[in-house]
């Protein structure tokens, strides 16, 4: 399977069709300025096979083009963003310091 994120902007959601009938996706809220992820999930059926980094690696492409700074709120989200510190120059200047990396 060949797998295709596309922001679903009427669900507020980046998301992949499984082909079953299941999505895997992350859900986000925007605010002026900022994009919020709230929640990634990748159905059982589907974990292991790096949906849910495609996932945010497509999202957080979409942030930086749109200009947006991201609030990771979804723990994998700030998981990725902290071991990923190329996409560190996104994260909304609250958030370094809440995951720690005021000092990096």
């Amino acid at each position: 399977m060949t797998a295709t994120v596309r922001d679903n902007a009427e669900k507020h959601r980046f998301e992949i069709d499984l082909g079953d009938g299941s999505f895997a996706v992350a859900q986000y809220s925007l605010a002026p300025g900022e994009i919020i992820f709230t929640h990634t999930e990748v159905p059982p059926a589907h974990e292991g096979q790096g949906l849910g980094s495609l996932l945010i690696r497509t999202a957080l492409a979409a942030a930086r083009e749109r200009g947006l700074r991201v609030v990771p709120i979804c723990p994998f989200f700030a998981a990725y963003i902290r071991k990923h510190v190329e996409q560190q120059d996104l994260l909304d200047p609250a958030y370094r310091k809440i995951l720690g990396l005021d000092g990096v």
